[in-house]
């Protein structure tokens, strides 16, 4: 991750920011200029004065730092040269430059600094000390301000990186939160309407009938009413089936009963048969299947049946499941094209869940016509 620019991780300041600052600010001035004012006031009558002019515009200036952090130390800096009191502006601004971070402004500021403080002592003569001393006391100084506000700096880089880092790292928890609660959504609306759209067409079938024959006795309508009450009621259970694959916040137990597997799915071809379905069901898998890839077998099997009562009523289903752990599974179902529109309803979305479905798994899926049959032909690796 690149550095941040120094705007995204300086403070913003308050007033009492401001009013702590300020006092600092004074403290050193006075310390600076109160042993040398009488000095001034010996060299040249109105310099003692005109320190205090000039500080108080330092004063004035070293507010502008942030907007203008070069210039704004350069021009205080130099203003200590022959004001006292414009010491506490210059440390400030000295080390607002520094917790930016950026060595050739810090060298500048720092050289400036260091002549200022140099130029003061001599024209002052206000320490009878060595030069060496003089010079040693001013390089401590300096570096001591730089170094100072290079580790503020730092630090406000520091906490910037890990807010940000974990305002970033809360935004994509709650981002793959969302995906997966659209993917859970997704897939449970592909459950439901896997097993749903298969039951309901049942219902439909038995109620069309119902609704088409005359001369029907008490005793035939009773038998179908209870057929149509048996088929809700299947449907019913096989919602429960669906949701429960949601499990028990607390336990993390499945709430309700498994889903199906491919050892389901001759009982589907021969509930699909017994209920007036012409299905024929080909078992070439010599192999126990994995409950994942079979899983996604049966809801294929099961939506071709579906499409097959729905749009091609009486027609003969060839349903051929083949393959072994080394090719995958291959699952063909053909049916001949119906004639006219079905009377049972659909979004027409379960070949493109069904398909997605797949995907998943890592296979593929897709049907087409080959002259008047239509072929539902998918392939399911062994292992996903």
């Amino acid at each position: 991750m690149d550095r941040p620019d120094p705007w995204e991780y300086q403070p913003r300041l308050r007033w009492w920011s401001h009013l702590w600052r300020i006092a600092v600010m004074l403290l050193i001035s006075a310390m600076v200029w109160l042993p040398v004012w009488q000095d001034e006031a010996d060299v040249a009558h109105l310099w003692w004065i005109a320190d205090l002019l000039l500080g108080a515009g330092c004063y004035a200036l070293v507010f502008l730092r942030r907007r203008w952090p070069v210039p704004v130390a350069v021009a205080v800096a130099l203003a200590g040269c022959v004001s006292g009191v414009a010491a506490g502006p210059a440390v400030l601004a000295a080390a607002s430059v520094a917790t930016r971070r950026r060595w050739r402004e810090i060298a500048v500021v720092g050289v400036v600094n260091f002549a200022a403080g140099q130029t003061f002592s001599s024209l002052t003569d206000a320490d009878t000390d060595p030069w060496w001393v003089t010079t040693l006391a001013n390089v401590l100084a300096t570096a001591a301000i730089l170094g100072w506000g290079m580790y503020i700096g730092s630090r406000r880089e520091l906490i910037w990186t890990l807010r940000n880092r974990a305002e970033r790292a809360e935004s994509e928890q709650e981002l793959r939160v969302a995906q997966a609660r659209g993917q859970e959504q997704a897939r449970i609306a592909r459950e439901m309407h896997d097993v749903l759209a298969h039951r309901i067409s049942q219902i439909s079938m038995h109620a069309g009938a119902l609704a088409y024959r005359e001369g029907l006795s008490d005793e035939d309508v009773r038998t179908s009413a209870e057929v149509i009450r048996d088929k809700a009621h299947e449907a019913l259970d096989d919602l429960r089936g669906v949701l429960g694959v949601l499990r028990d916040g607390r336990t993390g137990e499945r709430l309700l009963t498994p889903q199906p597997t491919y050892a389901d799915v001759p009982g589907l071809v021969g509930e699909a048969q017994g209920s007036g379905v012409r299905v024929e069901f080909e078992d070439l898998v010599g192999e126990l299947v994995p409950d994942a890839a079979g899983r996604t077998v049966y809801r294929i099997v099961q939506e071709g049946i579906t499409n097959a009562r729905k749009h091609a009523p009486g027609a003969l289903l060839i349903v051929r499941v083949s393959g072994s752990p080394d090719t995958g599974i291959d699952v063909v179902l053909q049916n001949p094209v119906g004639f006219g529109p079905t009377r049972t309803p659909g979004a027409g979305l379960g070949l493109v869940g069904l398909t997605e479905r797949a995907e998943l798994r890592g296979g593929r899926l897709e049907h087409r016509r080959d002259d008047d049959r239509f072929v539902l032909h998918g392939w399911i690796p062994w292992r996903a």
